[in-house]
């Protein structure tokens, strides 16, 4: 066989495989989060400890740092391809409230579908203190700014 019959044949093999019906959309989806199985969550009931919910589930994804009685399991399945923007195509929350005993009191799921989409708004409360005056602005840096290195001009690593 000649070689240009056979360039002719891998070329020909090339765009006929790049047309096939078979789905590659797995391949650009990472999962993310530890969404505990359907099993586990079904074990935990109102009234359950944070210890017997940590043995069954393990840790939580977050914990509310406001109240540290408010844990979270999340997972989400983000779906990548080259250049363009990420899109999330599922997305499951376990949210597990502690009452001050440190029992279970609330136990809520939600989904892509149920969830409420986060709309950010450009409006900032200003921070008294946070931005620096003029003078320090500008010329802060004045003096920190050694080119032979330490103290003395040691300049060894």
């Amino acid at each position: 066989m000649s070689t240009v019959k056979m360039l002719f044949f891998a070329l020909l093999l090339v765009f006929t495989t790049a047309c096939s019906t078979v789905k590659t959309d797995e391949w650009f989806v990472s999962h993310n989060g530890n969404m505990p199985t359907e099993e586990r969550i079904s074990q935990i009931s109102k009234g359950d400890s944070q210890d017997k919910v940590l043995d069954i589930l393990g840790a939580p994804s977050s914990i509310i740092s406001l109240d540290r009685n408010t844990w979270i399991y999340m997972s989400s399945d983000i779906k990548r391809v080259a250049f363009f923007a990420p899109k999330e195509v599922n997305r499951d929350v376990l949210t597990i409230r502690f009452d001050s005993n440190g029992k279970v009191s609330e136990i809520s799921r939600h989904d892509n579908q149920k969830g409420e989409e986060v709309v950010f708004h450009s409006d900032e409360t200003e921070a008294p203190g946070q931005e620096p005056g003029f003078f320090r602005k500008y010329f802060g840096g004045v003096g920190q700014y050694n080119p032979l290195g330490g103290i003395g001009g040691d300049s060894s690593y």
